[in-house]
């Protein structure tokens, strides 16, 4: 023969024809068919039958349509027969995996058939896997609060329906089933459940529970199309943020939570890297605060120029908790403020429908809009990252001194009351 092929050919099995397909042509004489078939051929294979890929690993069709795997392997002397699944749940690199896996049990003498029977009544639930996999990845948490509503929304949404279920048997109905009634109502919380699901499945598919593909993402196509509007944080017009200062200063909040809230406008920074500041990122002797590569969004080091102003921040801070680590410590628990606290200030103090993040965008338009700095250098000092790949490969520095220059800018153009300063009654706005 000069060309390479399949030849197909019938042979009896008990009283149903069986299609054993055989590479035939270039192949050496004796050799046996291995990955004989490919996932275009498995998804067009239609007659009844049984469709040789190798090794033992067969395709098997039945008159019905359905179509399923089986394991032709010796186990202790006998051969036998073993079902690895559906090809709705198991894809043909699922059956080779499982297939290799099972041949080089039977090989060193143990009978998967049995160890398999055993195994599955020690499947876990869904409810044990997702505990496991919450477990697993909390030491890689920075935030406590992210970790605790990584299991509580599973515990709120998903447990109640399919939580007992075991983790091998969740399928994309019970996916959607889950999801669908969040998902246009809570998108947020949608996305995340989502998410969350999923790192459980691949969890149970690398511990040898779960075969198949990922059901989130076989639910997902059913799924309605999401808004996905872009949600911008609420700010205050930065004309108006000196007069905001001048109320947060007056206003009978907390004197620490005052004093967080102007340090915050002032570094625009954001409410984590404040609320979470130690004093050991102070360095008094180069005039920084130095927030190390843990604490960052952007996974490097920030280093923030203190003003003036910023400096009598801190210098207050301090006598209102002297033995605290923490720069802003809660007075009653030592520990950090709440986030909703700035909040409170912000809103309910003053008045303001602002969120306290806004003042991020009000400190990049007024630097737009009012100064001669280049933008990257507003950029550094709202330490983003830098978007072009090339010039970040090249940028070496922080540009610290100019960022001091700008930093010092914006504390006059806040504080200075011999500035004009508009006037603004934050409560009428609302």
């Amino acid at each position: 023969m000069g060309y390479s092929g399949i030849l197909v050919f019938l042979s009896p099995l008990k009283s149903s024809p069986v299609r054993d397909i055989m590479w035939y042509g270039r192949m050496p004489k004796g050799k046996h068919p291995d990955k004989a078939l490919n996932a275009k051929l498995v998804q067009h294979l239609a007659e009844p039958g049984r469709y040789a890929d190798g090794n033992g690993l067969y395709l098997v069709v039945d008159p019905s349509g359905a179509k399923r795997w089986v394991l032709r392997i010796v186990v202790q002397g006998r051969r036998r027969d073993m079902g690895l699944g559906g090809l709705k749940a198991v894809s043909l690199a699922d059956a080779r995996q499982l297939a290799q896996r099972y041949r080089a049990e039977a090989r060193s003498g143990g009978d998967p058939l049995a160890n398999r029977k055993e195994g599955t009544a020690t499947i876990p639930s869904f409810q044990e896997a997702a505990h496991k996999v919450h477990e697993g990845l909390r030491p890689s948490w920075k935030n406590p609060k992210h970790a605790a509503q990584w299991i509580s929304t599973l515990e709120r949404y998903v447990f109640p329906q399919v939580g007992k279920r075991p983790v091998s048997q969740i399928s994309s109905a019970d996916v959607l089933r889950v999801l669908s009634p969040l998902w246009l109502a809570k998108e947020e919380t949608a996305k995340r459940l989502a998410q969350r699901i999923s790192a459980v499945i691949q969890w149970a598919r690398a511990a040898g529970y779960f075969t198949g593909d990922d059901p989130v993402s076989a639910a997902r196509p059913a799924l309605p199309r999401q808004k996905g509007d872009v949600r911008h944080h609420k700010s205050v017009d930065f004309q108006q943020v000196p007069e905001l200062v001048r109320l947060v200063k007056s206003c009978n909040s907390l004197a620490v939570s005052r004093l967080a809230m102007e340090f915050l406008i002032l570094t625009a920074s954001r409410t984590k890297e404040v609320l979470e500041a130690t004093w050991p990122e102070i360095d008094e002797g180069k005039n920084l605060w130095v927030l190390p590569v843990e604490r960052t969004k952007t996974g490097r080091e920030h280093r923030v120029p203190l003003t003036t102003r910023m400096k009598e921040i801190l210098s207050e801070a301090k006598s209102l908790s002297p033995h605290a680590e923490l720069i802003f410590a809660s007075p009653t628990t030592g520990l950090s403020l709440s986030y909703n606290t700035l909040l409170h200030v912000l809103q309910k103090r003053i008045g303001s429908e602002a969120t306290v993040h806004g003042f991020r965008s009000s400190f990049k338009d007024w630097a737009a809009e009012t100064t001669n700095f280049p933008n990257e250098v507003s950029e550094m000092a709202l330490s983003h990252k830098i978007s072009n790949p090339v010039e970040a490969a090249y940028r070496r520095g922080d540009l610290l001194e100019k960022r001091r220059e700008l930093m010092n800018a914006w504390e006059d153009f806040l504080c200075n009351p011999g500035k004009n300063i508009v006037a603004v009654d934050f409560k009428a706005q609302r």
